[in-house]
């Protein structure tokens, strides 16, 4: 689709040349008249045109400073757009468009503008890929190329109601009011469609650019973001994409107190959890969405495309700019079978079912570790604390356990199968927790528990550890707890030095040991309740399974040789010392 403001004076252009040759003067002179632009505008107009191909330039020959113009006809531009190149944009070429961004912004910007404008361009590039197949069908239907462009604009052909003038390429044709312009169109945007309220409300272009090197860098990006189109990018390549901003940026983020979890991490305990289609996957503490996103991925390459469809994807998160992020990371994955709310999940859990907590099969999550604030006085006075709470309350300096509860709680008392990430000192720290672990422990609801690597998350060098809970163990695992110890699997973090990784190889192996409850020396064991009871409900992993060190084989007789040389060596050493000594002090 031709955007209207180009479209308009591209108009005005063919009406006072059709398609003879004219020089800057003759359209600043032509434009100034009917549409009342500057100089720059037309500037902007005219490089915008020659970029897109619609505007043909050559050297003038009376002056080589100077172009000549030639335009092409309206006919030849929509041909051209709609038989556009659907695999113009690679994996390479967003990897360096979202580079160039990061770049510009350093540590000086909030990485979300980056995201908010990532997620405008392609809403908008997508209703104009909506708004070109609607006019395609409508004029193959017998509608008059009028009739079908008018048509096409129809919301019904539409993912969001965006009007013609809210298109990003509207919006920057005027490159003196990008700030009120891009924060006008949110707000209408907004409003028009209830469900980008929590995405465009606490972005303020305005505000943003009130610091004058913050104009230059929106500037920029928009410019950047204006150089490809995303109208036929992949979900796939366009998530990967945006995944890629918050992981480049989360090291910085963990340093202002955001919890970003690894991908790798996520993987695992989703391919543990193994969520099937049809099944109710929730996440009480979502974030930006990668548990929701991991799980429909899962179920998208098990089973395909359209049973992942089938999956019913529920999350809360209590940041507000937060859950924008998980929402535009989800409409960027083109997932759409999710429902998410904003909200204190220990205190006010949003779903619920005839007045009750809703019960899902899937419950997935990695809670803030070591919350403080939860003890019992606050969390009686949330909602269904009875229900969720029954084993116990936590202590004021820690709600690990009060998350792990509250999980269980949501968890179906069939199906129900819960994995969270959790800091490793709530599997044997003392006080009010240990009841609470206890409790969990006697009503036989762990199935097992992982200890990861240390130095796997960006805000943190502690290891942490995975539960696994079932409300319905396989028969075959009752009465025991599956310990797995995989502080060894690890490789070096591609990117960041002081980090470490879950390799394929790694996730693979405690996948298996985890599905098939399996013992392995010195990494996976199987426990007794009695056991675990006789320890004091401690569910420290290393107390159960230990990594066997390598034993090096020494070869007893080479060593002798090399340490017999090593004392001749040294008296040898100290001998011409001490004659060094004697000839110093002149001594005979």
């Amino acid at each position: 689709m031709i955007p209207a403001w180009l479209e308009k004076r591209h108009e005005i252009l063919w009406e006072s040349f059709q398609d003879s040759t004219f020089r800057f003067d003759d359209a600043a002179a032509a434009l100034k008249e009917k549409m009342h632009d500057s100089e720059r505008q037309i500037n902007v107009f005219l490089s915008e045109l020659r970029k897109r191909g619609w505007l043909e330039t050559e050297f003038d020959p009376e002056d080589a400073r100077k172009r000549i113009y030639k335009l092409r006809s309206r006919e030849d531009i929509i041909s051209e757009t709609l038989s556009i190149d659907k695999n113009k944009l690679t994996r390479a070429d967003l990897e360096n468009l979202l580079k160039g961004a990061a770049d510009l912004i350093r540590t000086r910007v909030d990485y979300s503008f980056i995201l908010v404008l990532l997620f405008y361009k392609r809403i908008s590039d997508k209703w104009d890929m909506e708004y070109e197949n609607a006019y395609k069908e409508a004029v193959s239907d017998g509608l008059s190329e009028k009739e079908a462009a008018e048509e096409a604009k129809n919301s019904i052909y539409h993912d969001f109601d965006i009007s013609e003038e809210l298109l990003w390429e509207n919006i920057r044709k005027d490159p003196a009011r990008l700030p009120e312009n891009f924060s006008k169109a949110m707000k209408i945007l907004a409003d028009r469609n209830p469900e980008l309220k929590d995405v465009f409300e606490n972005v303020d272009f305005v505000q943003f650019t009130t610091n004058r090197e913050n104009v230059e860098i929106l500037r920029q990006l928009i410019e950047l973001f204006s150089a490809r189109p995303l109208h036929y990018v992949s979900p796939d390549l366009l998530g990967d994409a945006y995944e890629w901003i918050l992981k480049y940026f989360a090291p910085q983020k963990a340093k202002e107190g955001e919890v970003y979890t690894p991908r790798e991490v996520i993987k695992l305990l989703v391919k543990i959890l193994n969520p099937e289609p049809n099944e109710s996957v929730y996440d009480p503490a979502c974030g930006s969405g990668g548990m929701l996103i991991a799980a429909y991925q899962h179920v998208e390459n098990e089973h395909g495309r359209d049973e992942a469809g089938k999956l019913f994807l529920s999350g809360q998160e209590a940041n507000h700019k937060t859950l924008a992020l998980s929402k535009m990371n989800l409409y960027i994955h083109d997932i759409r079978n999710a429902q998410l709310a904003l909200g204190d999940t220990l205190l006010y859990p949003k779903f619920k079912a005839a007045e009750k907590l809703k019960k899902f099969n899937v419950v997935i999550a990695n809670p803030p570790w070591n919350q403080d604030g939860y003890d019992e006085e606050i969390l009686k006075k949330g909602e269904f604390w009875r229900e969720r709470f029954s084993f116990g309350f936590t202590p004021r300096q820690s709600a690990d356990w009060a998350w792990i509860e509250h999980m269980l709680g949501s968890a179906d008392e069939e199906t129900g199968r819960v994995g969270i990430v959790i800091d490793n000192g709530c599997l044997f720290r003392g006080g009010r927790e240990k009841p609470i672990r206890a409790g969990v422990v006697n009503a036989d609801l762990v199935e097992a528990i992982i200890l990861l690597p240390e130095k796997l998350f960006y805000n943190t060098g502690a290891p942490g550890a995975v539960l696994i809970l079932n409300q319905n163990k396989p028969k075959e695992r009752r009465e025991k707890v599956l310990f797995i110890n995989a502080s060894k699997e690890f490789q070096q973090h591609p990117e960041v030095r002081k980090l470490k990784q879950l390799g394929e190889k790694h996730i693979k192996k405690i996948v298996k040991a985890s599905r098939e409850f399996k013992e392995e020396d010195g990494f996976s064991k199987a426990i007794d309740l009695e056991k675990i009871k006789a320890n004091d409900y401690n569910l420290n992993v290393t107390l159960y399974v230990f990594p066997e060190e390598e034993i090096e084989e020494i070869d007893v007789t080479k060593e002798w040789k090399d340490l017999r040389q090593l004392e001749e060596e040294s008296l040898e050493i100290e001998e011409k010392i001490e004659d060094y000594l004697k000839e110093l002090w002149g001594e005979e």
